[in-house]
């Protein structure tokens, strides 16, 4: 099985900003590739191969059928309806200018030609049937394969999520279905006539002219292998052209998601230099690519006039022996025709199969790329009733050698109101992301309710946690369909009941399509405080016996903040809470605060406890906020 040469995965992954500096020098680095080999990546050729066959194989019987529609198709039109012209030409050749002889050849005439109408439009029906066969079945395999792919990349992880572009990402899933179209589109339009065409024509000259058979044999030979190293010469173009493809999606992507920082720092030239730099390399090795086309299409113009030569020089040599007939002439003519257009194409054939292998790769790359995130065999769903927290000497790094999470023990009783505090990097979050799974700890245990939460499934695990982030994201839907996101089932009272408690129903009544009002992407229609009023609203209804709030009223101001405590307060009763906060007037009723500082728990204590230590950090923390920066947050 021929494998395709791979590239790194890192160079799929779309650049972030904070990783340009590396990419542009992999950019700078694509100038000397004569010297370089594209590096190892993961999907071989017969990885996408098996992914097309994992959504072919529910319609194998219509491919077959497609299979055989096209191959008696061509057999019929390319290779019987020549020799028939070859007996009607002979049949004129052969008849006097008398008018006997020429009205006696007249129902021979009439004969072969209603042959040649009946294989002609036999193999045009054919075609059409195999052509609507392919209809169908292309829909549906294409339709399973984008949902596939889709279901495989969403099952990825927040870290893998968060390294990654999601423009492109949708690049990757949107070429490798259009790829698939390709590659069929070649197979059963190109490849499969190709095949028939050549090993019929070589094995009807073999019989009625060897010589020709072995002259034709021979150049095809010869021109295969050319396109062939041809085509393996330009891959390497061709998959380095598709990942810089990827890079310019990803910086369009990128700017056009950032716009209004752009702007608000007069940034436009910059990012239109820092664009055309992208811009550039794709258009550098796309223009290899055209180059290198136009190299193989010089070679086959130059031998196809030479087998043309070759073929009448022999055919008129054999001519004056007397050993040619008209009907050879063009017989031999035809199929020549119908061969060169063949091969002429090969080079195209074997180049755009190459090129949608390369696209397809790219999704391909990320289908075998394991989940890092994985439910255990036979995992369970997992049963909250009190809602425990408990971790046990938790370590967890995202390099190695670079710890976040060190040696963290904790226990968080059923129905404990816990904040956690500490300067920005200390770990907060992360232990947050831990509890939800969102990565793996390197070791120790956290379990819920005595339930490992690495043997239970990851969905059940989370279902059980209402989770509001700092930063709500919406989807750019209705404010009806992103609340309900907190219970699917949810009917819309229920939506409307967790809205009002939320302070979410005042404005969403002001807006004219009211709950059927689309939010825009990420919800950028919205200010940040009613996206944060939305997820809130979100947790109400969801209900869950765990709830996490990281800096959940950050964004509200204070009038807001005073609704939605209230509303925070209902949601709170007889559930386990764990809050993240910075603003420390926040949490003053809290059953426990625990201060983290470089992935430890250095301090803990109810906020009366940790005041009377003027010597602990939250205390220090206190002071600073209460000393006048804060001062109007803690009264």
């Amino acid at each position: 099985m021929i494998s395709l040469p791979k590239t790194s995965f890192e160079w799929h992954n779309v650049i972030s900003s904070k990783s340009m500096e590396k990419t542009q020098k992999n950019t700078n680095d694509t100038k000397n590739m004569k010297k370089k080999k594209p590096q190892d990546g993961m999907a071989r050729l017969s990885d996408v191969f098996r992914e097309y066959w994992t959504s072919m194989r529910s319609v194998r019987w219509i491919y077959l059928v497609i299979v055989l529609s096209f191959v008696i198709s061509t057999f019929l039109m390319s290779v019987m309806t020549p020799l028939y012209l070859k007996d009607f030409f002979d049949v004129l050749a052969k008849t006097g200018t008398e008018a006997a002889e020429l009205q006696a050849s007249v129902p021979l005439l009439m004969h072969i030609l209603f042959i040649i109408f009946g294989l002609g439009l036999s193999g045009a029906l054919l075609r059409r049937l195999g052509a609507y066969f392919d209809n169908y079945a292309y829909i549906r395999v294409s339709t399973d394969l984008r949902e596939r792919a889709f279901a495989y990349f969403i099952g990825h992880s927040y870290g893998f999520f968060s390294s990654n572009f999601t423009g492109g990402l949708v690049q990757r899933i949107a070429r490798f279905t259009r790829s698939f179209n390709n590659v069929t589109d070649r197979l059963f339009y190109n490849i499969i006539p190709m095949i028939v065409r050549i090993v019929g024509i070589i094995v009807v000259l073999t019989f009625t002219y060897k010589l020709l058979a072995w002259v034709l044999g021979a150049w095809i030979l010869f021109l295969f292998i050319t396109s062939y190293g041809i085509a393996r010469w330009k891959l390497k173009y061709s998959l380095l052209t598709s990942e810089a493809d990827s890079r310019v999606s990803a910086a369009t992507s990128d700017a056009l998601g950032n716009h209004t920082t752009i702007q608000l720092f007069g940034a436009r030239g910059h990012e239109n230099n820092r664009f055309h730099k992208v811009v550039s390399d794709y258009a550098r090795l796309w223009r290899k690519r055209w180059n290198i086309d136009i190299f193989s299409d010089t070679i086959y113009a130059l031998f196809s006039v030479v087998i043309h030569f070759t073929v009448f020089y022999i055919t008129i040599k054999y001519w004056g022996q007397g050993g040619v007939t008209v009907g050879i002439f063009v017989l031999a003519q035809t199929y020549i025709l119908s061969l060169n257009e063949d091969i002429w194409n090969s080079s195209r054939i074997i180049r755009d199969m190459y090129e949608a292998f390369a696209d397809s790769k790219e999704a391909v790359d990320v289908m075998k790329l394991p989940h890092e995130i994985q439910d255990a065999p036979n995992a369970k769903a997992i049963t909250v009733s009190g809602g425990t927290v408990e971790l046990k000497n938790v370590a967890f790094a995202f390099d190695q050698g670079n710890p976040v999470i060190r040696g963290v023990s904790l226990a968080i009783a059923s129905g404990e109101r816990v904040a956690f505090i500490g300067p920005s990097g200390a770990g907060k979050s992360t232990l947050v992301r831990l509890i939800l799974r969102f990565y793996d700890i390197q070791s120790g245990s956290i379990s819920i309710d005595g339930q490992d939460i690495s043997k239970v499934t990851q969905d059940s695990l989370r279902n059980s946690i209402s989770f509001v982030p700092q930063d709500p994201i919406l989807f750019h839907r209705t404010l009806m369909e992103n609340i309900r996101y907190g219970r699917l089932d949810a009917t819309d009272e229920e939506v409307i009941q967790a809205a009002k408690l939320a302070h979410c129903h005042e404005f969403i009544s002001s807006f004219p399509q009211g709950y059927d009002t689309y939010v825009g992407e990420r919800g950028v229609k919205l200010s940040g405080g009613e996206r944060q009023r939305v997820a809130i609203a979100r947790a109400i209804l969801k209900n869950a016996p765990i709830l996490i709030l990281d800096e959940a009223t950050s964004s509200l101001d204070s009038h807001s903040e005073v609704l939605i405590q209230e509303a925070l307060d209902v949601l709170m009763k007889n559930k386990t809470v764990i809050v993240i906060a910075h603003r420390l007037s926040t949490i003053k009723k809290m059953d426990r605060i625990i201060v983290v500082n470089h992935g430890t728990i250095i301090e803990e204590g109810t906020h009366e406890k940790l005041i009377a230590d003027n010597a602990g950090m939250y205390a220090k923390l206190w002071s600073l906020q209460s000393g006048g920066f804060i001062q109007g947050e803690i009264e």
